[in-house]
């Protein structure tokens, strides 16, 4: 059977989280970078879809197409990390240092990838920024705006929000990577991500990489947000909140709902096995 229950599918993203800790630092960045990027992509498609049919729930069930390719490709996407690699750190299977390693190589690998599709993306729709008429110019200007301006006129109140919003967000996201885990067959990891993370672009919450596209093309494009207002009134709070909410409101409920001390003690004992040395 394809579906893999609650006891393997921790043992699977304890294994997991510990092996993203023990990438090479190349390999983080390389992989966030394109992870960034893609998740750029993403966005724009989603965009593009709401704003062809005016019904922004179609841009939201394409949005996971993004997390589809990454999580087939075993890429780095730091909002999923935030919960795989804490639970590997709780079992002693890695350490708070590699911890911290992966999430700020793939934090500054993902604005690279998204700065760069970003600066891509605004440079082919405005044909190298001389022309304003395509209608996706006025829509991220908008929704750049809108993750920022907000937050700014709600004062320290605002930024509670946006940690908030970005809680929820990655409660969904970091659902959605585990779900990944639950299957064993293309098709079934597919349509378990896609329906938490379908769930948390329809809300409108904030997810930190996401923004890290939106927010630098909007403001390649026009919108009146400068470099400190993104990182004070958004991408601070936000990625604040995504760690938060996947640690919070997902990685621990599910360990605890699941892991025992037999299921625990089985996974240490074939962990430290070692092969036996048969001597011709």
């Amino acid at each position: 059977m394809s579906y893999v229950k609650p006891d393997q599918l921790i043992d699977d993203i304890i294994h997991s989280g510990e092996h993203k800790s023990n990438l090479t630092t190349k390999q983080m960045f390389v992989r966030g970078t394109l992870s960034g990027a893609i998740l750029g992509a993403a966005t724009t498609v989603a965009l593009t879809a709401a704003a062809q049919t005016g019904l922004p729930i179609v841009g939201a069930v394409l949005f996971p197409v993004g997390f589809a390719i990454i999580l087939l490709l075993g890429l780095e996407l730091v909002t999923g990390s935030f919960a795989l690699i804490p639970l590997a750190v709780l079992e002693g299977r890695t350490t708070i240092r590699k911890c911290v390693k992966n999430f700020v190589v793939v934090i500054l690998a993902h604005l690279l990838g998204a700065g760069l599709y970003a600066a891509l993306y605004t440079f082919a729709i405005t044909y190298a920024g001389t022309d304003s008429s395509d209608p996706m110019v006025q829509a991220i200007i908008h929704l750049a705006e809108h993750k920022v301006l907000p937050y700014q006129a709600a004062g320290a109140g605002g930024i509670l929000v946006a940690i908030v919003k970005a809680m929820l967000c990655n409660w969904m996201v970091a659902i959605g990577t585990i779900m990944f885990y639950t299957s064993k067959s293309t098709g079934g990891k597919i349509l378990a991500m896609w329906l938490p993370v379908t769930i948390f672009f329809s809300l409108g919450l904030e997810h930190a990489i996401v923004n890290m596209f939106v927010i630098p093309a909007g403001m390649m494009l026009g919108a009146d947000i400068s470099m400190g207002e993104w990182w004070l009134w958004n991408q601070a709070p936000v990625l604040l909140g995504n760690l938060l909410g996947a640690i919070a409101f997902t990685a621990l409920p599910v360990y605890f709902s699941h892991r025992t001390r037999g299921n625990r003690a089985v996974t240490l004992d074939a962990a430290s096995a070692s092969p036996v040395l048969v001597r011709s």
